[in-house]
């Protein structure tokens, strides 16, 4: 089966699923969720993880084929989940399913789809990934992603970087709030470069905002008050998944200070990487981040997912269960992430091959201070203490490891 194919066959039947769930029977919704669900975690364990296309495979147009139908089938969903939902032409049972596959499809499918087209070239298939952002409210994820995190990532100056030992639920409001902001300062900045003020009309955070009131509108002329309250509740939790695959992708894994001065390059250890059988077509190879982030206009079948990369322990979906526990996630993923930042430490300090043989050292016999060693020591001024640095944890085996992470990146 050619590549772009497998992907087809596994994003499609959930969407069709739920569209009819919206709009001839609820019951569908049931079928749609255990697809992203029970499907995806026992698939994961049968089937291998996609691999690259043969060079002589052409995947191209129908990679973007299946990326802007996926994106207008997700506008299409949108309202007919708060139609359906919000009329109340659905059982209490059928509605639940439909608004719980919904978020789940948004969250799995939609996003990294989106994710992909914004990274295109083609105007139209940016603007498609962008509707599908601004749908769910959370558009100034296209400005905040594209120029804040791809340069900042593994950097404090990154909001989406989780900091050493940050649970997801601190990490969630900061990055929420910090993407937002971020990518109006860099908005901003391109605005002043030329000659333009904060408020002109090219700025593309009225887009954002403007674009998500109107979709609000339609809803509400569709559905009423109730359909809207749905679009709210799947704009949550979207924006939650999102900000949610940036924590687990980017965990304890930050950018080294070079000896130079220089901040590190971005490396395949900057992001952790979950290449599974089902879940990575069903997420159009998103897992495969770190080949991502080293080649962001790659198409996203094309990436590599064999590549000697850091590996979560599981799928994607199951990591995301397990960081809303944050005791049983730090217990899983410090050590992984301290091992990580050390060997990218010792990869940058080891020493280069030295050209000729260091002579020996020379020997010295130890000898008592005499009065002018005295007279040096009394003239220089006492050392002031370094100030213990302020604990990440509670633990102080988890604070060590913790520390470790932070001072390798200092």
């Amino acid at each position: 089966m050619p590549v772009i194919a497998r992907y087809a066959a596994i994003t499609l039947p959930p969407l069709l699923l739920l569209l009819l769930a919206g709009t001839a029977w609820g019951g569908l919704a049931w079928i749609a969720l255990a697809w992203l669900t029970i499907v995806a975690a026992v698939a994961d364990r049968l089937l291998d993880p996609p691999s690259p296309p043969a060079p002589e495979e052409k995947t191209v147009p129908w990679n973007d084929v299946l990326s802007a139908g996926l994106a207008f089938g997700h506008l299409l969903l949108l309202i007919a989940t708060c139609t359906a939902i919000g009329t109340g032409s659905l059982t209490l049972g059928q509605s639940l399913a439909l608004f719980l596959a919904t978020a789940s499809f948004f969250g799995q499918v939609s996003h990294p789809n989106a994710h992909e087209l914004i990274h295109r070239r083609s105007p139209l298939l940016k603007a498609l990934g962008a509707a599908v952002y601004v749908s769910v409210g959370f558009g100034h994820h296209v400005s905040a992603h594209r120029l804040v995190h791809h340069r900042y990532v593994g950097t404090e100056e990154d909001p989406n970087t989780p900091l050493p030992g940050e649970s997801f639920w601190a990490y969630l409001p900061r990055a929420w709030r910090g993407s937002f902001e971020a990518g109006i300062v860099q908005e901003v900045d391109r605005l002043d470069r030329k000659g333009r003020g904060p408020n002109h009309v090219s700025n593309p955070y009225w887009l954002w905002l403007g674009g998500t009131i109107l979709f609000a509108a339609a809803v509400v002329a569709n559905a009423g008050l109730g359909g809207l309250l749905v679009m709210i509740g799947l704009g949550v939790l979207t924006g939650a998944q999102i900000l949610m695959s940036d924590y687990i992708q980017h965990y304890g894994l930050q950018r080294l200070i070079l000896p130079s001065g220089r901040l590190e390059p971005v490396a395949a250890h900057h992001s952790w990487n979950a290449p599974k059988g089902f879940s990575s077509y069903l997420m159009m190879n998103a897992p495969a981040h770190s080949e991502h982030h080293m080649h962001p206009d790659r198409p996203y079948e094309r990436l590599d997912t064999g590549a000697k990369v850091p590996t979560l322990p599981f799928s994607m979906p199951i990591m995301a269960m397990i960081a809303t526990v944050p005791p049983v996630w730090h217990r899983m993923m410090d050590k992984r992430a301290l091992k990580v930042m050390e060997a990218a430490q010792a990869a940058h300090e080891a020493p280069e091959p030295p050209s000729r043989p260091a002579p020996a050292p020379m020997r010295v016999k130890a000898s008592a201070p005499g009065p002018s060693q005295d007279r040096a020591a009394a003239a220089s001024p006492p050392q002031p203490a370094t100030a213990a640095p302020a604990p990440l944890s509670d633990d102080p085996e988890t604070d060590a490891m913790l520390q470790a992470i932070r001072a390798a990146t200092r």
